[in-house]
């Protein structure tokens, strides 16, 4: 029986035989992946504006002190102490974890492999590197903590369960609480069911 002979030839990047628009989609990612990246940067860095009322903003959650001239009442340990730093904002005390869960989960591991490292690009699309290292060297391999860092997104969602419940209390100007459903309401609750589902 003849048996058809099959050579393999190196192909350059971006080379297929898909007709379609693959790079759409790499592409999107991309960008929305490094338009979050520039917003997140920057309301780490601001350390203002991280709540109004009951609200408290997920990206500063859980609070443990507040910045200067801030008295949220949402801070777990008062005021920043004094020997920290300015630029010490309270959401980078905190985003490290939640970040790290995101960073080695396996949907977006394929998502950013492919929109940042072209790697690869899409399915049946050609790479720029010629072999497969996989994930057993350094700096892939620290991929790896993302069973531990489980533990701590779990946690967080707790703690943002928690922020979510204490937006429905607001202040009604005598120093009582009553409950009440905003748009914020909505949003943070929304953020731990999607969230939460998602982890």
């Amino acid at each position: 029986m003849n048996h058809p002979e099959l050579t393999l030839t190196d192909r350059r990047f971006g080379q297929t035989r898909r007709h379609d628009a693959w790079w759409v989609q790499p592409l999107a990612v991309f960008l929305g992946l490094s338009i979050f990246g520039i917003y997140a940067t920057w309301a780490v860095f601001q350390g203002n504006h991280y709540h109004h009322g009951p609200y408290l903003s997920p990206f500063y959650s859980p609070l443990l002190f507040d910045t200067f001239g801030h008295n949220s009442g949402h801070s777990w340990f008062g005021m920043k102490p004094d020997w920290a730093p300015l630029w010490l904002s309270p959401a980078i005390l905190i985003l490290w974890a939640p970040l790290g869960f995101r960073f080695t989960c396996y949907y977006y591991r394929g998502a950013y492999y492919k929109a940042f490292w072209a790697d690869p690009p899409s399915c049946t699309v050609s790479e720029p590197r010629k072999g497969y290292r996989g994930e057993g060297s350094f700096p892939l391999i620290v991929q790896n903590v993302h069973r531990y860092f489980l533990y701590l997104a779990l946690a967080f969602i707790v703690i943002l369960g928690y922020d979510a419940w204490a937006a429905l209390w607001f202040d009604n100007g005598n120093g009582e609480k009553s409950f009440g459903i905003g748009i914020g309401t909505l949003i943070l609750t929304g953020n731990v069911i999607f969230l939460g589902g998602y982890t």
